[in-house]
């Protein structure tokens, strides 16, 4: 009989040696690398000098029980996953070992069979957490001017964004930065000032979508005392503010016609006055201007001056949406998971709900993407954010296309697809009983049924021909 395609380190704790013993015989027989100890202390130095991806640890021990154990271990590795043996079995000991940051815990006796499921579960979500370490380094570094402003991504399109910003961030070149709302236009900005030699200098930005046309000229050029009404005493624009720096004008394509000029003579000699005054000033300051609106259409519609254009196009940054680099999403999901942690410690997140985020088109691009992730993490039950965590649009986006059948017999699909169906059939079809039995929401178990097709009358097939059997 072939060996079962499993994997994973697995160290066990247990007092009761035989109990001890045969089990990390029959795990090696299935294809786990197991250590086993009888001695807690023994155990919890095995964990602090070597590497495991699973601890099984019975929960009444001498000495050191097996949550103290537990806590213990992520204490030497925080990506270890936890499962508690015990013959015990309450609400309070489930609560209790869930508290400590178990995974899961088993009832003993058991038999050999029940605890694969749960192993195979374990030692996938190890891989993930290692994962997850794994592509925070990968965050980390890439970064642009400080670890607070991040451009996150490993895409084609987003590489030659960046190769673009490395070329030209060293330069005084004026820069438009174009693409949807939500694509990260001011992280461009701050990625080129970052690296140009005004970084000691002030970033100043400005949006002229916010502010009214008189309004916004007094704020980018500044007025003198009694200007206009309600200006009792003179103050600075923000040309001077950004003096020596760089000054990023949002929303460029929201100007007037008049401040568009007024603007393009200081990008053309640097020359500018205060609302109000008669004397020249001089900015030396790098332009960054930004926009969403396609500004070839609106010169022709007379609303973008032709000149203005051409002088702010010496070098075009192009953001591609976020639909334009899925790939990106997963990396983009665990620096905000990372960054923005609602609740304390950073949650992980269900593969099956990351598939979720990556098929959906995003029409808010990265802002959404920030904003749903923020709303998974306030409305996670656990540690891991799951599918009921994600908005219906999401979730709704990109349906798989019909049912999935798992072809290996041995693939975790397999073993969910027959427990699921196993569990629906004791409970004579009853879903809501179906549910309580599996521990997991209603709406969890009809993507189940869903997702392998067991609302059919017969029972999928797993693995080319022959019927489910039950777990």
């Amino acid at each position: 009989m072939a060996t079962p395609a499993r994997s994973g380190r697995l160290l066990v704790v247990d007092d009761e040696v035989e109990l001890m013993t045969a089990l990390c015989e029959a795990l090696r027989d299935e294809g786990f690398d197991a250590v086993g100890f009888s001695d807690p202390a023994t155990g919890l130095a095995a964990l602090r000098a070597d590497e495991f991806d699973v601890l099984l640890s019975d929960l009444m021990m001498p000495g050191t029980d097996g949550i103290q154990l537990l806590r213990q271990g992520f204490a030497a590795d925080p990506d270890l996953v936890g499962i508690i043996m015990t013959g015990q079995g309450s609400i309070q000991t489930a609560v209790e070992a869930m508290k400590a940051g178990a995974f899961d815990y088993v009832l003993k006796p058991f038999r050999l069979q029940q605890v694969l499921p749960v192993l195979d579960r374990a030692t996938e979500v190890r891989r993930l957490r290692r994962e997850n370490t794994r592509l925070r380094r990968v965050v980390q570094s890439l970064t642009f001017e400080s670890p607070r402003y991040h451009i996150i991504g490993r895409s084609p399109a987003l590489r030659k964004v960046l190769h673009l910003i490395e070329r030209v961030a060293p330069t005084d070149a004026t820069v438009l930065v174009r693409g949807p709302s939500g694509t990260g236009k001011e992280l461009v900005a701050r990625a080129l000032h970052g690296n140009s030699a005004r970084r000691d200098k002030p970033l100043v930005t400005v949006n002229c979508a916010t502010l009214q046309e008189s309004l916004l000229e007094s704020e980018l050029f500044g007025h003198e005392r009694g200007a206009f009404t309600g200006a009792d005493r003179a103050k600075p624009g923000l040309f001077e503010v950004a003096e020596g720096g760089t000054l990023f004008v949002d929303e460029v394509a929201e100007m007037s016609p008049a401040l568009q000029a007024k603007l393009l003579r200081v990008l053309e000699d640097g020359h500018y006055r205060r609302v109000g005054s008669t004397q020249e000033r001089r900015a030396d300051v790098r332009v960054v201007a930004a926009t969403n609106k396609p500004l070839e259409d609106e010169q022709k519609a007379g609303r973008f001056r032709e000149d203005l254009f051409f002088r702010l196009n010496v070098i075009t940054v192009a953001l591609p949406a976020l639909r334009d680099r899925a790939e990106d999403v997963p990396l983009l999901v665990e620096h905000f998971l990372a960054t923005r942690a609602v609740g304390g410690a950073p949650r992980a997140i269900d593969p099956e709900a990351l598939a979720a985020l990556v098929r959906y088109g995003w029409p808010g691009n990265i802002r959404e993407l920030a904003n749903v992730v923020e709303r998974a993490q306030i409305l996670a039950e656990g540690t891991t954010i799951t599918l009921d965590d994600l908005p219906e649009t999401v979730v709704r986006a990109a349906p798989p296309a019909g049912p999935v059948v798992p072809q290996d017999p041995d693939s975790l699909d397999a073993v969910e697809c027959r427990h699921v169906a196993e569990v629906l059939r004791r409970a004579g079809g009853n879903k809501v009983r179906a549910a309580k039995a599996l521990g997991v929401s209603r709406r969890t178990l009809y993507r189940m049924i869903e997702r392998y097709g067991l609302d059919d009358p017969a029972p999928p097939t797993v693995g080319g021909g022959t019927p489910a059997s039950p777990a």
